[in-house]
């Protein structure tokens, strides 16, 4: 039996929400902290670059929102650690992609170096017209390392100041995938381009994390697609009305990407014919299944004839076509020697104001469900 993921509910100030965060689950914080220190450390940069990297990061954070960084001043503190561990949770796409530059390591080494760090994942949104209670219905693979099922938690942040927030993150982290109260969801999946890390930019976790503070869709979909961004990124957006959109964004600019019979699917490759005329797409040797990926689960959930549920989508996303190069990723060791996985898969229905977690799908098929509302309770497995 895996362990579900645990169910962390904070409320108060940004520093008291991080406090309870950190305090809740202050060994999953620390192992995040140290798995990301652990990265860095391979890479061996000279006394004081580390820190002086982090530091950068938190000034660029407190730029964009000054209570982010209170919230993780109380996780840090909840945790028993410096705020420079919780701003690398926060910032660690892009602290490890500047770190490697800063260690100047050779170009041959940047393609190993980034199947090691590319958070693969597949995500899907089917929207109310091919859905069975006509409402949104979002899911998503998060493909990373497999001992990040022993860090990850689902936070619930009840807000005085705006929604109420659901999110899949890191133990450190304000915000990975999620949904909100008013019925809007976010995910993610890694893109990689020829534009990237040539200018500054906010940490991707916390455009998300802004993006799921909105009250209205537009302004979460405007978040997404101006702030400025260090590396190139896919979000999917939705909102239970009945709309749903994904962009594929470069670091300075985001290419649209509309439904198709009701269905959004996306890998980890740029699709937006506009986006492949202007940029080129750097990630076919760090992810060289995502072209069949995302085929797999668009044809899995255009086969059936009927309104599709959110077992369909859970289905699609255990798919394994070609494994262990799949949908639904059993650990298998990379190019440089490091272990991926299908770390969790997230579904949710905002109607129902509900998510579905699983650690680890390839090996385990039992959920737990949390709720904008209610306590966690565990799915049977099919």
């Amino acid at each position: 039996m895996i362990a579900p993921f645990p169910f962390v509910p904070v409320s108060g100030t940004p520093y008291e929400r991080g406090r309870q965060h950190g305090t809740a689950v202050a060994e999953r914080v620390r192992r995040s902290a140290r798995f990301y220190s652990g990265q860095i450390d391979k890479l061996g940069l000279r006394p004081g670059q580390r820190e002086a990297l982090i530091a950068e990061f938190a000034r660029s954070i407190a730029a964009f929102d000054g209570d982010y960084l209170e919230e993780m001043r109380g996780i840090a503190d909840g945790a028993g650690l410096d705020l420079e561990a919780i701003v690398m949770i926060n910032a660690r796409t892009e602290v490890v992609a500047k770190a490697r530059l800063l260690a100047s390591r050779p170009v041959e080494d940047d393609d190993e170096d980034e199947e090691a760090m590319a958070d693969g994942c597949t995500g899907a949104i089917i929207l109310p017209e091919r859905s069975w209670n006509g409402g949104i219905i979002q899911g998503q693979n998060w493909d990373w390392q497999p001992e990040c099922a022993e860090t990850a938690i689902v936070l619930r942040i009840r807000r005085e100041d705006g929604p109420d927030v659901l999110t899949f993150v890191e133990a450190g982290g304000l915000g990975r995938h999620g949904m909100n109260s008013a019925g809007i969801c976010v995910t993610g999946n890694y893109l990689r381009s020829d534009r990237d890390y040539c200018q500054e930019g906010v940490p991707l976790a916390l455009i998300r994390r802004k993006a799921l503070e909105q009250e209205h869709l537009a302004l979460a979909m405007k978040f997404v697609a101006t702030t400025p961004k260090a590396c190139s990124t896919n979000m999917m957006l939705s909102q239970n009305a009945g709309f749903a959109i994904d962009l594929e964004c470069a670091p300075n600019e985001a290419f649209p990407v509309y439904p198709q019979d009701g269905l959004i699917v996306h890998a980890n490759h740029w699709v937006s014919p506009v986006a492949l005329t202007k940029l080129r797409d750097t990630g076919f040797a760090s992810s060289p299944d995502s072209h069949y990926r995302d085929w797999r689960v668009r044809k899995l959930l255009t086969e059936p004839q009927r309104f599709l549920t959110r077992e369909d989508l859970k289905a699609a996303l255990f798919d394994d076509f070609l494994t262990p190069h799949s949908v639904c990723r059993p650990p298998r060791a990379g190019a440089t020697g490091d272990l991926t996985a299908s770390v969790a898969m997230i579904l949710m229905e905002p109607a129902l104001g509900i998510m579905e977690v699983a650690p680890l799908p390839a090996l385990n098929r039992n959920f737990t469900c949390y709720s904008l509302k209610d306590d966690p309770v565990a799915v049977a497995a099919e």
